[in-house]
């Protein structure tokens, strides 16, 4: 059987907003220090591999402290969940693989439709897409 190639990116300022434009994006915070980070990594990247269809990217705190800052990342590993732009999540701690698979299902099955229509009543303005570095 062969085996798809997992593909996880490294995310940065600079690559960020065309990461998350479209489709849903898992991205793992972490840092080369953090010890549950780096036994998260094979989890993360194993569910890359069993769900082509979504884009993984890995956030280096270090290297990216205005994205991290712009998440409000306060623990690592954090995975921030988002679909056509929109952060609907982040998760601190590290995940099994049938956590990550039910989350990606769940991901799978939401109307955006609805999503966005809620996300519009709590900010009437616009719809809060995430975009690189916040405010």
């Amino acid at each position: 059987m062969a085996m798809a190639t997992a593909t996880v990116k490294q995310v940065t300022k600079r690559s960020f907003e065309e990461t998350v434009k479209d489709g849903i994006v898992l991205l793992d915070f972490w840092a080369a220090w953090c010890g549950p980070c780096r036994g998260f990594a094979p989890i993360f990247e194993g569910a890359a591999s069993r769900h082509p269809d979504v884009r993984f990217g890995k956030v280096d705190t270090e290297a990216e402290p205005g994205l991290a800052a712009a998440f409000e990342i306060r623990a690592i590993p954090t995975l921030v969940v988002l679909r056509d732009g929109v952060l609907l999540g982040a998760l601190p701690g590290a995940m099994s693989a049938m956590a990550i698979d039910a989350l990606v299902g769940k991901v799978k099955a939401l109307d955006m439709a609805e999503v966005l229509r809620k996300v519009a009543e709590k900010e009437p303005q616009e719809p809060r897409v995430a975009k690189a570095g916040g405010a």
